[in-house]
């Protein structure tokens, strides 16, 4: 624990240091939810429907473009290097990274999202469980990309390969939590695709560390 602590203390603290890296997913978040409700139709009977799957998608984009650095600068100056030979396991010290990362990047994406769900006339009531559904559905969105940048942590352009490999992974997360805000929307109970985020989120968080640490040592010899 006092390995994770340490992890997740420093790289916390280097990520508010590179505070740009953090806003331009937010930003590019919040772009393209506005962009809609002013290409399209301004009737709230159109936009409801298109805006529960343009939010999501663009939050899991958003997410994608957080986490492409999750590895990637420690490589470069060689600090992954020596955290490899450090006597902390690099299991405890991958989900020190990844803990670190998702309270820096995910959480303020948590909070912009219902705000801009109101944009396309969703109704309060909704924006709970959209909150709860992508508080259930990023700690596997970012086990799955970490696998990813991982995996291509010695490429200096590996961003688009990172959205190949881990946009497939993503599309139950896609799926069931579109669904529960569709679910929400119309006013049916919302808990069986919020147990499928959940399970999939704790086996993600479970096994995932092992499958990142196993990539990280491919992809840095």
């Amino acid at each position: 624990m006092f390995g994770f602590t340490d992890i997740y203390r420093r790289d916390l603290k280097l990520h508010f240091r590179r505070w740009t890296e953090l806003v331009n997913p937010l930003l590019f978040f919040a772009v393209v939810t506005t962009m809609f409700p002013l290409a399209l139709s301004p009737d709230p009977r159109l936009l409801q429907p298109l805006g529960i799957g343009v939010v999501w998608v663009a939050a899991l984009l958003a997410s994608l473009l957080a986490l492409e650095g999750l590895f990637r600068n420690d490589a470069e100056d060689g600090s992954m290097e020596q955290l490899l030979l450090c006597p902390i396991p690099l299991g405890i010290t991958v989900i020190g990274k990844i803990a670190a990362h998702w309270s820096a990047s995910a959480v303020p994406l948590i909070v912009l999202v219902p705000v801009m769900a109101l944009s396309f006339g969703l109704p309060v009531a909704v924006l709970p469980t959209l909150a709860g559904a992508l508080l259930l559905a990023t700690p596997a969105l970012s086990v799955f990309v970490a696998i990813g940048a991982a995996l291509t942590v010695s490429l200096k352009t590996g961003g688009s390969i990172i959205g190949l490999l881990v946009l497939p992974l993503c599309a139950p997360l896609l799926i069931f939590g579109a669904r529960a805000t569709d679910l929400a929307l119309g006013g049916e109970p919302v808990a069986a695709p919020l147990y499928f985020l959940g399970a999939l989120s704790v086996l993600a968080v479970s096994l995932g560390p092992l499958a990142v640490a196993a990539g990280l040592r491919v992809g840095l010899e």
